[in-house]
């Protein structure tokens, strides 16, 4: 008795009688996209998250909410011409992890206010270490302990002059 093949590659494998499939091979039922659709959409301009505030009102607003909320140890990183995940990146502590969910919060709320579209935030129910991302602004809360394990600083900085402490 044979043993079966499962799955997509296999059943594709089987139907065409000639080995496992090529993953440049296109499957049955699937056609690549038209040159045209792909030249429209390199045309269109992306659609920025933070289309109501530019990258310095939006890092302003930012740095302004966690002075306000007592955040410490605040860092800012300039991810231009480093990443195209974003133009800032900041990274502040807070003293406990109802401290971290606050000064999260708040942020969020500024970001918001002042119209940046799509604010996304993770983390904020457990507190230990909130992710915003404000789109052309990524914010990173940490309580002090799991700051110190990931060392976000050292990994984005690249060279000790381009780290900016706010406070």
């Amino acid at each position: 008795m044979k043993p079966r093949a499962s799955g997509s590659r296999a059943r594709a494998a089987l139907s065409s009688g000639d080995g496992p499939a090529h993953p440049d091979r296109h499957r049955k039922g699937s056609t690549p996209l038209p040159t045209s659709a792909l030249s429209r959409a390199a045309k269109k301009a992306p659609d920025a998250a933070s289309s109501g505030a530019g990258a310095p009102q939006a890092l302003r607003l930012v740095l302004a909410s966690l002075d306000k909320m007592k955040a410490e140890d605040t860092v800012t990183i300039d991810l231009a011409g480093k990443s195209s995940i974003a133009d800032h990146m900041v990274v502040t502590t807070g003293r406990s992890q109802r401290h971290v969910a606050s000064i999260a919060d708040e942020a969020v709320r500024e970001l918001t206010k002042a119209g940046v579209k799509r604010v996304r935030v993770e983390g904020q129910r457990v507190g230990d270490w909130v992710l915003i991302d404000a789109g052309d602004v990524i914010v990173h809360v940490f309580r002090p302990e799991v700051r110190t394990f990931y060392n976000l600083e050292k990994m984005w900085s690249g060279r000790a002059g381009d780290t900016r402490s706010a406070n």
